[in-house]
């Protein structure tokens, strides 16, 4: 009897594992140069992200991330806070202007939703 819950022990722990609820997202983030894809990729990897990449070329961050820990969303936020823009988010003014010199983008004017 006590193998018979063991066993089912071990089948739900595996189960739950199983159904780990891993994505892949890409987003757009603006930046410049390789200082830029080493604080984009560090800020998604500090707000959850198992894996990012970002392209200097495409400005197109790949991110891999469990939607049980943490949302793109999130990570975009992340990435806001330390100065770069996304696709969705809009890092504040203060954020951009503390970036070096070379990690000042072009940015587009803010819109009243921003």
């Amino acid at each position: 009897m006590k193998l018979k819950y063991f066993l089912l022990a071990v089948m739900s722990i595996c189960s739950v594992s199983l159904f780990a609820q891993t994505k892949t997202d890409t987003v757009k983030v603006w930046g410049n140069c390789d200082e830029c894809k080493s604080k984009i990729e560090k800020a998604a990897e500090k707000a959850g992200a198992a894996k990012a990449d970002w392209s200097d070329e495409t400005y197109l961050l790949a991110v891999n991330y469990d939607a049980s820990k943490t949302s793109v969303l999130d990570i975009e936020k992340a990435i806001a806070a330390v100065g770069y823009d996304t696709q969705d988010v809009r890092a504040d003014d203060a954020a951009y202007k503390k970036l070096p010199k070379c990690c000042q983008y072009s940015r587009k004017p803010a819109t009243k939703a921003d």
